[in-house]
């Protein structure tokens, strides 16, 4: 857990706000028996989270694609290839929206606004350098960091998780 005091306070507000302005059906599957807590949720959320990402083209088609997610300091962050599709809707249209499964017994789902974190022509985010070292220790600095990747921060606007037995997921959780 990489979460600061205040991380955990900033995301079980947005948690706790998100549910409470979802809509009665959400409600009726997501609910306080059925969610976690900001802590439970940076417990679970360990090592790489397959994403499925999604982003609109300029049609204004939705797109879904996979991608490694890494939550740290309670938010997303994702990288892929600076060419890549996905790379060329956020650059335009930052909006996008992630969601993480285990099959039933997992399911956060986030939506929000990316921030790039290495630009290319850019200053990087001010703390790059720290997620780039996480980075490149969880990756064996696989990557020319500077011109292959491009990567994301996902400030969420809406977060939501479901989850019927805490127990059970830290029992089968990495370490």
């Amino acid at each position: 857990m990489r979460e600061t005091a205040e991380d955990l306070k900033q995301l079980q507000a947005l948690l706790d706000a998100s549910l409470s302005r979802s809509t009665s059906h959400l409600r009726s599957i997501i609910n306080t028996e059925r969610t976690l807590t900001a802590e439970q949720l940076t417990q679970v959320l360990t090592g790489m989270c397959t994403l499925a990402l999604s982003t609109v083209t300029a049609k204004g088609e939705p797109r879904i694609s996979g991608v490694d997610g890494h939550f740290l300091h309670g938010k997303w962050h994702f990288g892929t290839a600076r060419g890549a599709a996905k790379a060329r809707h956020l650059a335009v249209r930052p909006a996008a929206s992630v969601a993480h499964l285990r099959g039933e017994d997992l399911g956060v789902f986030t939506h929000g606004t990316v921030e790039i974190l290495n630009p290319q022509d850019g200053e990087p985010a001010p703390d790059w350098s720290d997620l780039l070292a996480y980075f490149k220790d969880f990756y064996d600095d696989f990557f020319d960091w500077d011109n292959d990747v491009v990567y994301y921060r996902l400030h969420p606007h809406w977060m939501t998780v479901y989850a019927p037995d805490f127990a059970k997921l830290t029992a089968a959780s990495p370490s």
